[in-house]
């Protein structure tokens, strides 16, 4: 009767408990561990560095655009006027002249150069802490920065002298007849010019990257 009476008690019991648990849940296992992969984070110095290299890059072709230019525009000058005589004919040709012939060689020269050098930039792109590229341009570039600029500066004085003569030496301005031939000349060695500033430019940006560098 005692066993029957217990049972009893605990059948009646056993609502109640059911009642209380009810919308309960016990979980047991552990909270799941998500991994994230951190992505890094690049520092000002590094970011700065790959602007300059970048800017380096859009530079050199400039370089290239404003040497092969001017190449191509004096390899290409001459003219002749309409009149001419049986014995004379007047004909300016730009290989008549030294200082240009000197003038396309050395901007075909570093505009060849400039192209080489595009690889090495983009180097210095995806690597900026690099220093041995970026050490070879700098040095290069003094050279073709120098070569352009004296080509440029010889051709200034012919054409100067085409336009203006010279009193004291007699010799008298051409320019007046050979209108064509003196303005594609005067183009191509303010291209020359311009040349040889873009490759001022990234002397003074290599420069200053290889400081930074050694910071």
């Amino acid at each position: 009767m005692d066993t029957e009476k217990n049972s009893e008690a605990k059948a009646a019991r056993m609502p109640e408990s059911k009642g209380k648990d009810k919308g309960k849940a016990v979980d047991w296992a552990d909270p799941p561990v998500v991994f994230t992969k951190a992505t890094p984070v690049p520092l000002p110095g590094q970011r700065w560095k790959k602007g300059v290299a970048i800017a380096d890059f859009v530079l050199r072709l400039g370089a290239i655009g404003a040497a092969m230019g001017s190449a191509a525009n004096m390899g290409t000058n001459e003219e002749q006027l309409p009149f001419f005589t049986q014995f004379l004919q007047f004909h300016a040709q730009w290989n008549v002249f030294p200082m240009f012939q000197f003038f396309v060689v050395a901007n075909g020269v570093v505009s060849g150069y400039v192209v080489l050098s595009l690889p090495f930039s983009l180097v210095c792109i995806f690597r900026p802490q690099a220093v041995a590229p970026r050490f070879l341009l700098v040095t290069l570039d003094m050279v073709m920065m120098a070569l352009v600029t004296a080509a440029a500066a010889s051709s200034a004085a012919i054409v100067y002298l085409a336009h203006n003569g010279s009193q004291d030496a007699n010799w008298m301005a051409i320019c007046q007849q050979y209108t064509q031939f003196c303005s594609n000349a005067s183009q191509a060695v303010v291209t020359s010019f311009l040349a040889a500033t873009f490759l001022t430019c990234l002397i003074f940006l290599s420069t200053l990257a290889l400081k930074r560098n050694r910071e």
